[in-house]
């Protein structure tokens, strides 16, 4: 993969001399593989706009043709046409085109992997990070993590008629494929009963995504694995959900930082009015779900013990089970988000929270690096085993059941005691900070300081101006 990656890199250089950029240039590349992949699948498209149509071509007639072949996917009913809606051709010299389309036919895509062309996709991005362009890595969750995650939760179409998936931050559709994949490795790969099949195919896996970009390889991705998914473009959290919007399963990583959370969403649902984006995701979740639907959250630390955190999670143990915690290794997000520090929280609606149960695989765990350290199955193989069989938390569960006590339980007093605040049950002791040589990256601890500081004085800031208008401190009950 490092070699195709580092192959398509290497002819991006190449095509800025002709003025296209490196987002232009990624965009091309999905449309293009989406092809190859179609053809290797045996997916039947409308005539001529398939693989070989495109390759056989060269010179105008290439460039023609590819600006015709978008055109006419655009205006395919269903997913087909919201792939290639809009799509257009950013080639002015057929002979890049030619290269391209070359590169990419010397590979057969579809024996590389099942998510290949995400990954492909996310190297891409990670190059692109490394050389400056920031944001690359909002859209993307190590599929170690993702895995491990599913794994937990089983989201299987099987156990109702109307079960449904969704993930409201899909970016390029991780955690929907990997619920597929996990279905279908549940199956050993056997056939489901017919009308099984066809609502999975059509009715079960849901998602919403801000930026079309994503979007488009999340449907593509899906499709490519005979999935028809209803994926929205969209903000899932400054616009209200439709009514009949409910699902059993939610599974979602919602960006990172503060970008773009300038204001209050003005929504009659959330409770806490926050411009948190993290905390406005979990109200909306909890808005999503149905009764007995279970949720698993990425969050970062800071989320945890950010103003209003409290109040915002004080919610989830009253309508929730929120059963379990999961805190990530140091570099969980490298190389995109080398310093955040991250968690990810296990609820399920309609049962009040009695007891938090903390798995700590962060603790003197040597951090997450690309290469000498990379995540891998080992660091969630011990917290699987504690989480236990039951998708809801439910399973018999010991502290003893972690050799390294990283495994411990918490009543719901001593949450209350806290004032919610989760960040706070922390009891190993991290022994690489009496070791100089073995300290972490400055970036991390610079990040985890300004983490603390930002929170600290959000917290001032909400006093302040509790003091000013009393009033405002008072919160609407929630009755939804």
């Amino acid at each position: 993969m490092t070699d195709v990656v580092q192959k398509l890199w290497g002819f991006c250089h190449t095509l800025r001399h002709d003025g296209i950029d490196y987002g232009d240039y990624i965009e091309q590349i999905t449309f293009l593989l989406f092809l190859k992949m179609a053809d290797e699948k045996a997916i039947e498209l409308p005539k001529k706009c398939d693989w070989p149509a495109l390759r056989d071509k060269s010179g105008t007639a290439l460039t023609d043709h590819y600006v015709d072949t978008l055109r006419t996917l655009g205006k395919q009913p269903g997913i087909l046409g919201d792939i290639y809606a809009g799509a257009q051709s950013r080639f002015n010299n057929p002979v890049s085109l030619k290269k391209l389309v070359g590169v990419i036919d010397e590979t057969e895509w579809s024996a590389l992997g099942v998510d290949i062309k995400a990954a492909a996709y996310e190297g891409l991005l990670e190059k692109a990070a490394s050389e400056g362009k920031k944001g690359a890595g909002q859209y993307f969750t190590p599929r170690v993590l993702i895995q491990s995650i599913v794994r937990c939760m089983k989201p299987d179409p099987r156990s109702r008629p109307d079960f449904s998936i969704t993930d409201p931050a899909c970016g390029t559709g991780g955690f929907l494929v990997a619920a597929y994949e996990w279905l279908i490795s549940e199956t050993r790969r056997g056939a489901l009963e017919r009308d099984v099949a066809r609502r999975t195919k059509t009715k079960t896996y849901f998602g919403e995504e801000l930026v079309a970009r994503p979007r488009r390889l999340a449907l593509m991705n899906l499709y490519l694995h005979g999935i028809e998914p209803h994926i929205r473009l969209g903000d899932a959290i400054y616009e209200a959900p439709e009514r009949t919007a409910a699902f059993d399963c939610v599974l979602t990583n919602p960006p990172f930082g503060t970008k773009g959370a300038n204001q209050n969403p003005e929504r009659e649902d959330f409770t806490v009015a926050t411009s948190n984006k993290q905390l406005n995701f979990i109200q909306h979740i909890l808005t999503i779900l149905k009764p007995g639907g279970r949720a698993a959250v990425v969050l970062p630390d800071n989320c945890l013990f950010a103003d209003q955190a409290g109040e915002v999670f004080k919610i989830v143990t009253e309508e929730c089970d929120l059963h379990t915690v999961l805190r990530l290794p140091r570099g969980t997000f490298t190389p995109y988000s080398q310093g955040v520090k991250a968690n990810v929280v296990f609820f399920t609606k309609g049962y009040a929270t009695e007891k938090v149960w903390i798995y700590d695989a962060r603790t003197n765990v040597p951090g997450i690096t690309k290469k000498d350290r990379p995540l891998a199955p080992e660091h969630f193989a011990e917290f699987d085993k504690c989480y236990g069989a039951d998708p809801n938390g439910k399973a018999k569960r010991k502290a003893s059941d972690s050799k390294q006590d990283r495994w411990r339980s918490f009543g719901i007093a001593e949450v209350k005691e806290r004032q919610f605040k989760l960040d706070g049950f922390k009891w190993l002791k991290e022994e690489s900070l009496e070791d100089a040589d073995d300290l972490p990256e400055p970036e991390e601890l610079a990040t985890e300081a300004i983490g603390e500081l930002e929170g600290a004085v959000a917290d001032l800031q909400r006093v302040v101006a509790m003091l000013e208008n009393p009033e405002a401190g008072a919160r609407p009950e929630r009755t939804a």
